[in-house]
């Protein structure tokens, strides 16, 4: 009796540890930016000025830092907390083929999701195996270039191998950075987010060529990436088409880059349905380097692309809990 009593005792201290750790990566993603800019704003005026003063004027040295690789950590990526929220829905990477280390890659994940949450633990951190299933091969996010303006929060950005998804990062990290690359994108973005639904599996790339060109002109491979499940996370509030909060929240992600949504978890509020996230890493598509594609080649490339996508959804969909019936839209 005393072994079972141990044994409820530490499953109860682990599900308090991965909601734990499950909330700090939330609340990290949603509140640590405005944190760090009120912290500065707040010391500027306390007898501690010259701390974020000294800071700003580093910043201001290291700005090009983001965009030239940044400065992950190994450390960082190994946080014990990683392995908490992988185990919390569980998460799972899927390998299923070889990504040679003397090579480049664009790595597309779909979908957005809420919050990414499939893509930031499996390509920002180890606690898939990220490093084991792809030996030699270095995987770095890549986000909104506007989160390493701010002060601070740049650092854990940084530190967790995140990189701006602008066009002077994607080049440094796949034509100045040597090889075993592989630069994750999440190409429906913003407006992928708002669809984000229970059951959904819909990506919007059918007018999404940038990454594609992006290859051809540095000539790294195309490897389409999809995290079932990650729609499942969270319940988000779908605006009436043309309502008020619709324009408004289309006004926002035009403004700002991302989208405000209005989501719900299982409990807590904040805390996310218990949905098994497993993100599949296809195999890649050979780009020819072209440092002036043209139209035809990128619309080529693109269709390729697509098609290698909707080819790794209907393999692996039945694996991963969906039924014969789902498919996969693209809009």
């Amino acid at each position: 009796f005393s072994d079972l009593k141990k044994m409820k005792e530490k499953t109860q201290w682990k599900d308090f540890l991965e909601n734990i750790c499950v909330l700090k990566w939330i609340w990290s993603f949603l509140l640590l930016g405005p944190v760090c800019i009120g912290l500065m704003g707040y010391l500027m005026f306390t007898s501690l000025w010259l701390l974020p003063v000294l800071y700003l004027i580093w910043q201001l040295t290291d700005w090009q830092t983001p965009e030239r690789g940044g400065r992950r950590s190994a450390f960082v990526r190994n946080w014990t907390v990683w392995e908490h929220v992988r185990d919390y829905f569980p998460m799972k990477l899927v390998k299923t083929a070889e990504l040679n280390p003397n090579k480049n890659y664009i790595l597309g994940c779909h979908p957005h999701g809420v919050l990414s949450i499939g893509a930031f633990i499996s390509f920002s951190t180890e606690a898939c195996g990220f490093k084991d299933l792809f030996p030699g091969v270095c995987s770095y996010l890549c986000t909104l270039g506007g989160l390493f303006k701010i002060p601070l929060y740049r650092e854990y950005a940084m530190a967790t191998g995140c990189c701006p998804v602008s066009k002077p990062s994607l080049e440094h990290l796949l034509s100045k950075s040597g090889k075993g690359n592989a630069v994750v994108i999440v190409i429906g973005g913003a407006a992928e987010s708002l669809l984000s639904l229970p059951g959904v599996n819909t990506v919007v790339m059918k007018q999404r060529k940038g990454f594609v060109r992006m290859a051809l002109e540095s000539g790294a491979d195309l490897v389409p990436v999809y995290s079932y499940g990650e729609n499942n996370i969270f319940r988000q509030v779908i605006f009436p088409e043309g309502s008020v909060s619709q324009r408004l929240q289309q006004l926002f992600k035009k403004a700002m880059g991302f989208a405000p949504c209005l989501f719900v978890g299982e409990r807590w509020f904040w805390m996310p349905y218990h949905c098994p996230v497993t993100t599949v890493v296809g195999s890649p598509i050979a780009v020819p380097k072209r440092p002036s594609p043209t139209q035809e080649d990128v619309d080529h490339y693109h269709l390729l692309y697509m098609e290698a996508l909707a080819k790794l959804f209907s393999e692996h969909k039945v694996a991963c809990g969906l039924s014969e019936s789902h498919n996969l839209r693209i809009v």
